[in-house]
């Protein structure tokens, strides 16, 4: 949406592109003895983990109510992307989230 000024001047309506955030997170569920975790990244944090215990989340998380251990904040979709992709594949950062949080 844009706003036409008097002068013919036009300006973006909007939140600056800057201020947008986004967040890798890493949810863990309690499933008997075992920890169960899983990484993503999301623009809104709470309705994100709210589909997610809905059922309404990716298809590993289904059946399962997790909470949230771990959070970042990143000003980038890119680098968010890019940190949950590491974050998911270095199990060994993955089990120290785990455990300090869980």
């Amino acid at each position: 949406m844009v706003f036409n000024h008097l002068i013919g001047v036009r300006f973006p309506v909007g939140p600056p592109k800057n201020l947008m955030s986004y967040h890798v997170y890493v949810l863990a569920s309690k499933k008997k003895s075992k920890t169960i975790t899983y990484v993503g990244y999301t623009k809104n944090l709470k309705n994100r983990l709210n589909l997610h215990n809905l059922g309404k989340g990716a298809k590993f998380t289904r059946g399962r109510r997790w909470k949230i251990i771990y959070s970042e904040r990143w000003s980038q979709k890119k680098d968010a992307i890019s940190r949950e992709y590491y974050i998911k594949k270095n199990r060994k950062l993955r089990n120290l989230i785990k455990k300090k949080y869980t």
